[in-house]
């Protein structure tokens, strides 16, 4: 049944081994690799082992193997139940394990360990994380007004395009307005005003970006060239170097408030920056660059009539706060946050996570209960996690925008698992659940609501990029239209 979690508390589960094979030595690491990329896809990788053992906790190699990742044994678990093993931290250890079975050369990254390979235990963990907390703290009241004008831009923008080209980029869009909007949001610079930038910020920053993930992602590239030059070596750090010193040099000068809060807390200024400029442009910008656009996305596939509802109850919520859009307007808006959610659930901006069992364990799938031992690596993959149809029920892989509306809804948000954490918790110093979760539900619903004050409908293909190619104006009487 829909919404029935995870059963009967008191069943004592069967104990059954870790089902699953590792295969042959390297041989089998590469053309599992192959499997995941290429001949079956991420999704089909694991639902195709978790049927072949009958199990959701099952042995098998993740990317990307040799020569990247000295060892690509995991024990993946591919359930609401056992995924949130990965978040107990007197369990697992989360050192050096954000990207998985290996970890990018720390020279990008000016030689630190920033906070996301930073285990709890570990003393600059509470430091670099309670400096993110203070930052977004002192920056709470930037981020609508930021938000509102960057995207209103982008929408102008848009509407030029379609009358111009008969469609409108928004990908492309939403990468340069994101970048402007952190920027702007997090330290009051817009990194296209600074000398250390310009315009160059986000092709910058995903340059960056995509040094650190390309072992464990695909640019949609013939086999035959990926494959050697993404997946087999790393790429070498000195060819993006320039670009992380231009980088490095904008949050320099723009954070130079948080560094000073930084120092109050003993970090150095210089590891500070290094750690803040991660968490803005790996954590938030590529959340964003995959969070808004999926959004549109989901909703240009949807039945008309929630672009109704949503426009609706936005519409509402601003008239009645006075046509201005407010905290406390947002907090009204429960389907609008519903769709966010939604859309974090069906498809989570970081679909990996990572464990390395800190004693012996016992974890429970629905069905059985599985001996782990110390030091084994377990994986989530997210997805199966979040899709669970013991969970969810039949329409587990759907997106239903009113989910988690009302309040037998709001009870399923505890296996929303997007932000490293369950959805009904909280980030602390104590655990590394994203110290940004409530901004990133924020920043959804704010797309929405400039979406649906501005139109009452639109269209867009969706595949590799959401490209909007229509639009239908709301009135001019709409209150809080930018």
């Amino acid at each position: 049944m829909e919404g029935s979690g995870e059963g009967s508390r008191d069943v004592v589960l069967p104990s059954r081994p870790v089902p699953g094979s590792y295969g042959v030595p390297f041989i089998s690491a590469v053309r599992d690799r192959l499997d995941f990329f290429y001949l079956q896809g991420e999704d089909k990788y694991f639902e195709s082992r978790a049927e072949r053992y009958g199990s959701t906790v099952v042995r098998l190699n993740v990317p990307p193997g040799p020569f990247i990742a000295r060892d690509p044994r995991v024990v993946a678990l591919l359930d609401a139940k056992s995924f949130p093993v990965l978040f107990d931290v007197t369990k697992v250890e989360k050192r050096n394990v954000f990207t998985g079975t290996y970890m990018p050369s720390t020279s990008l990254t000016g030689g630190y360990r920033v906070l996301s390979y930073l285990d709890p235990s570990e003393p600059n963990h509470a430091k670099v994380k309670q400096l993110l907390f203070s930052l977004l703290a002192s920056r709470k009241d930037a981020v609508v007004p930021a938000f509102r004008s960057n995207f209103g831009k982008l929408f102008d923008t848009v509407e030029e395009q379609i009358v111009s080209n008969g469609k409108s980029d928004f990908t492309g869009l939403n990468d340069t307005a994101s970048f402007e909007f952190i920027g702007e949001a997090y330290f009051g610079v817009r990194p296209s005003e600074s000398s250390a930038l310009g315009t160059g910020g986000p092709a910058k920053a995903a340059k960056w970006l995509l040094w650190q993930i390309c072992p464990i992602a695909t640019l949609g590239l013939p086999m035959i060239v990926e494959e050697p030059l993404l997946h087999t070596v790393p790429l070498p750090p000195f060819l993006v170097s320039s670009d992380y010193k231009a980088l490095f040099k904008y949050f320099s000068a723009a954070a130079s408030k948080a560094l000073d809060t930084a120092e109050s807390l003993g970090l150095p200024r210089e590891e500070a920056c290094h750690n803040l400029l991660f968490a803005t442009v790996f954590n938030s910008y590529g959340g964003f660059k995959r969070l808004l656009p999926g959004i549109l996305s989901r909703l240009a596939r949807a039945d008309s009539k929630l672009h109704e509802k949503l426009a609706r109850e936005i519409r509402k919520a601003v008239a009645d706060a006075g046509g201005k859009v407010t905290l406390a307007a947002l907090e009204k808006m429960e389907l609008t946050k519903s769709v966010v959610w939604e859309t974090l659930r069906v498809d989570p901006p970081v679909k990996f996570q990572y464990g390395r069992a800190k004693a012996d364990l016992q974890i429970e799938s629905h069905d059985a209960s599985y001996s782990i031992k110390k030091g084994e690596m377990l994986f989530g993959y997210q997805p199966c996690a979040t899709r669970d149809t013991r969970v969810f029920g039949p329409t587990a892989g759907q997106f239903v925008g009113d989910r988690f509306v009302g309040e037998e809804g709001r009870k399923l948000l505890k296996y929303v698992f997007w932000s490293n954490g369950p959805e009904t918790e909280s980030p602390s110093v104590d655990n590394k659940q994203c110290a940004g979760k409530n901004l990133v539900v924020l920043v959804g619903r704010l797309l929405l609501v400039e979406l649906f004050l501005r139109y009452d409908t639109f269209t867009a293909d969706v595949g590799a990029k959401v490209v909007i190619t229509g639009v239908t104006k709301a009135a001019t009487s709409v209150p809080g239209k930018a």
